[in-house]
């Protein structure tokens, strides 16, 4: 075994992949366009390397057994908290590369909404900020890896994910990346560490993207226990 793959043995992952979906009505939602590939491409990797992992996903097409693997399928931003709330104290990396709904229907109807009207409005309230509340508590042996998609200012929208949420690296992909994003078999992504350097990497199928993510992530996981045995 690699240094990369020894510091991750029996270690605890807790991944959030996919999007969420916030209910307008019992047939109606507000989503978003990821397919959970890059999220389960991580979990794939964690656990090649003897990790534990929990994966905590939105709904998706995508199939993945392991018997260090625990899934727990949600719909809702909140489900995703309340579930990754179970488990996160116990992590040793969390990576929160779910594709998190902003916002919700302030309250969905319980029935079908008819049309009636030539315009229709919802109230909308933010949704809980996963990651920033988790940044919040995170405790110093603890590694936390997020994600940054961005259409514009890329690099300076990452940067402030970083700070805000207390991520120790944050991967950075940006959707004027051709063959890069939602839906792709490829992505190309930059890694910000917490020290503000960044590693840029050329387009990548989803799993060697992902040995790229979880090198970076066991690099910083060894680093903090070499810091804390001093």
């Amino acid at each position: 075994m690699n240094q990369g793959s020894t510091i991750l043995y029996q270690k605890k992952i807790l991944i959030t992949a996919g999007p969420t979906r916030e209910a307008i009505d019992p047939v109606r939602y507000i989503s978003n366009h990821s397919s959970g590939k890059m999220g389960y491409a991580l979990a794939q990797e964690f656990l090649s390397r003897g990790a534990q992992v929990v994966l905590v996903t939105g709904p998706v097409c995508i199939e993945l057994h392991h018997e260090h693997l625990k899934i727990i399928r949600v719909q809702s931003a909140n489900e995703m908290y309340i579930d990754c709330c179970r488990y996160f104290e116990e992590t040793d990396v969390a990576v929160f590369a779910a594709a998190v709904a902003d916002y919700r229907p302030e309250a969905a109807a319980l029935q079908k909404i008819k049309k009636n009207d030539e315009s229709f409005m919802i109230k909308m309230v933010k949704n809980v900020d996963i990651a920033f509340e988790f940044g919040l508590i995170k405790k110093s042996q603890q590694v936390s890896v997020g994600f940054a998609l961005e259409t514009n200012d890329e690099e300076k929208h990452a940067l402030s994910k970083l700070k805000k949420k207390n991520f120790d690296l944050v991967v950075l992909n940006s959707m004027n990346d051709a063959q890069a994003g939602f839906g792709f078999d490829t992505n190309k992504i930059s890694i910000i560490q917490d020290d503000l350097s960044v590693t840029e990497f050329p387009l990548k199928s989803k799993k060697e993207v992902a040995v790229d993510i979880v090198d970076a992530a066991a690099k910083r996981l060894l680093k903090k226990q070499q810091l804390l045995t001093r």
